[in-house]
């Protein structure tokens, strides 16, 4: 009957929870909607206790531990909020490989749960997480590092257990346990936070789509031989990055092929550019041309056309040619010249008689005397 009960409440709890995440999400959609993000808003409501926006949060064993009593607020106790000296402990564990934002986006939700949150977020070690998961990329000191410098991280559990014992929810106080709501199946178990969700300890986070520290692995698979050649070109040896000595020379040539290529690209865009720009230097030239024979051609009609000016030219010249040759015609009726006076009948004294000298003849109408005749 109290088993019963425990799961009836679990049921009860979930489905709460439940509908606060699905609020929070219906929240986001709707503030995207209208254009303004603000993830960061529950983050204002609550008091700045975070050490991580000055400096890198502290690991919880480096913490002195609390004397008080350790008793676990209500879920309507922490969504109501609590006292100023009394957050709400939220803990969230991860393997944390590959620090992303989707780790970063459920850390910030597990911090906006409540008003009043002190957020503890548990890093698994090395060998636990290659035994029930697999190889790491980051070592766990590394991972231990990039989660403690997340400004929602208040505290960071190094070497954290992969499933939570009563024993270590009470010896760090942790009042609620976020993480997705999806079944995390691993250590012979359906769901390792089954315990949590019948104990009424469960916070539901959303995962962000899109990325994973799975994809991100798998986009380097996928893209190895483009990382290698980039790392050899960086100075790394193919020793360092486990590359056999053939394989070596096979992405050296590799890249001395891409570099001709790289070439002869940038060879084709520059032709390119300068076949574009002698075909509109020619049509502007066209153009000019164009333009140039439109006007060459209009003066030369206006010169030399039916009506140009150089008809009118040799017309004009025809003319003055015609009338500097051709003699003026005589008029028609002449003027009557009148006739003259005689002249007057002169004798010279000295002219005398002689047989050398005669007389000039007799003119009609004229009257000649010697000096014999006036004797």
């Amino acid at each position: 009957m109290q088993e019963r009960r425990v799961r009836g409440g679990s049921q009860l709890l979930n489905q709460e929870m439940e509908a606060h995440s699905s609020g929070f999400g219906r929240k986001r959609k709707r503030e995207e909607l209208n254009g303004e993000m603000k993830e960061a808003e529950c983050f204002r409501k609550l008091p700045r206790r975070t050490l991580g926006l000055t400096e890198p949060a502290p690991f919880a064993d480096e913490l002195v531990a609390a004397k008080a009593p350790y008793v676990r607020v209500s879920m309507e106790e922490a969504r109501r909020g609590t006292p100023e000296d009394r957050p709400v402990r939220v803990y969230a564990d991860g393997i944390f490989d590959i620090f992303h934002s989707g780790h970063a986006r459920a850390l910030m939700q597990a911090k906006c749960l409540f008003p009043n949150t002190h957020l503890i977020v548990g890093v698994c070690s090395d060998d636990l997480t290659h035994n029930f998961k697999g190889f790491t990329v980051m070592n766990e000191d590394e991972r231990y590092d990039a989660v403690s410098h997340c400004r929602y991280v208040d505290e960071v559990v190094r070497n954290a257990p992969w499933t939570l014992t009563p024993a270590f929810l009470a010896e760090h106080r942790i009042d609620f346990v976020a993480h997705d709501n999806i079944p995390y199946i691993s250590a012979g178990s359906d769901d390792v936070y089954k315990h949590i969700k019948e104990a009424g300890m469960f916070a539901p986070t959303q995962r962000t789509e899109g990325i994973s520290t799975s994809d991100i692995i798998t986009r380097i698979v996928r893209d190895y031989d483009v990382y290698v050649r980039r790392n050899l070109q960086r100075g790394y040896t193919a020793k360092e990055l486990n590359v056999s000595f053939i394989n070596e020379k096979k992405y050296h040539l590799q890249e001395h092929v891409d570099k001709v290529k790289q070439k002869v690209r940038d060879v084709e865009e520059k032709s390119k550019e300068f076949v574009q720009k002698v075909e509109e230097r020619g049509i502007d030239l066209i153009q000019k041309w164009e333009e140039k024979s439109r006007e060459f051609i209009g003066n030369f009609l206006q010169m030399f056309g039916p009506d140009g000016a150089l008809k009118h030219m040799l017309k004009e010249g025809k003319g003055r040619m015609l009338q500097a040759i051709s003699p003026r015609q005589s008029p028609s009726s002449s003027p009557v010249r009148e006739e003259r006076s005689p002249s007057p009948t002169f004798r010279l004294p000295f002219f005398t008689s002689s047989p050398f000298f005669s007389p000039p003849p007799h003119h009609s109408g004229s009257h000649y005397t010697g000096k014999d005749e006036d004797d």
